[in-house]
């Protein structure tokens, strides 16, 4: 039977599952006799313990109670619960560290992939003001931001398409400096050889086929997985006959963008302050 191997480092929900596994397996329990003990499926158990399925306070409180392990599990809920981070979006990036083509189309705001960290920070930053997030969960989704463009610097290196909506370039985030650096930055990963980048134009109108941000990863092994977020959470599909349809409208998305070269030159418009 192959067991999936898992990170506690990846995500407060991945450290709750892997002690949720390690203390199962010091007690020789199988997920099914543990769900048995917990009032769940065995199935249920599985997902918790690779992090598909967050603990709930109900979940983590049996936990504690079964395992007698005091408050352990609840506090480790709570981590779990106060991440910056959209339910979903932990587990995405750890596939998109290993994938090997990651196409974006991002809306209001660049993609953390392209963000300077400047730009990240600012962004960070009005989340604390409006009370959203809090400075601690801020520094988290900066340091995320880091760590994502770094995990790209590989080998064989990800080819990277990108189309950002023209709100992307036009919506001030920060001062000028913070502007001017972020189109410079989007700038020099046109110039990439890895790279792909496009605009779609306010202009495409009805034609743009996506209203909300969604990410389409190719893996090494050509297999399929999408990323899409609403404002609570974010679903990751691993089902590539469902990717398909998805990856289709992104080809549709690219075929009505500008070209690169006239993508770039918006930029450079945007620079000069042309209207």
């Amino acid at each position: 039977m192959n067991r999936k191997e898992l990170d506690p480092e990846r995500s407060p929900a991945a450290a709750f599952g892997n002690r949720l596994r390690r203390m199962r397996d010091e007690r020789g329990w199988t997920q099914d006799e543990l769900g048995e003990r917990m009032g769940y499926s065995g199935t249920h158990i599985s997902a918790v313990e690779t992090g598909r399925r967050p603990p709930t306070r109900r979940f983590a409180r049996i936990a504690d109670r079964v395992f007698d392990t005091g408050e352990l599990f609840q506090k480790a809920s709570r981590a779990v619960r106060s991440t910056a981070l959209l339910e979903g979006f932990p587990e995405y990036v750890g596939h998109e560290r290993r994938a090997a083509e990651i196409r974006l189309y991002e809306v209001g705001v660049v993609p953390g992939l392209l963000q300077t960290p400047e730009y990240a920070r600012v962004l960070a930053d009005s989340a604390v003001k409006r009370g959203a997030i809090t400075p601690e969960q801020a520094e988290e989704r900066v340091r995320l931001v880091a760590e994502r463009q770094t995990s790209l610097d590989r080998d064989p290196v990800p080819l990277l398409l990108t189309v950002l909506d023209e709100s992307c370039l036009r919506r001030p985030i920060g001062d000028r400096a913070v502007m001017d650096a972020q189109w410079n930055r989007l700038i020099e990963f046109a110039d990439l050889p890895n790279s792909v980048f496009q605009v779609a134009p306010f202009s495409m109108g009805e034609r743009r086929p996506f209203d909300l941000p969604v990410t389409v990863l190719t893996m090494p092994d050509r297999s399929l997985m999408s990323y899409a977020e609403s404002s609570q959470r974010g679903h990751l599909e691993r089902e590539s006959s469902f990717v398909l349809p998805i990856l289709t409208a992104y080809h549709q998305l690219q075929a009505g963008a500008l070209s690169q070269a006239a993508s770039v030159a918006l930029i450079e418009e945007l620079r000069k302050g042309a209207p």
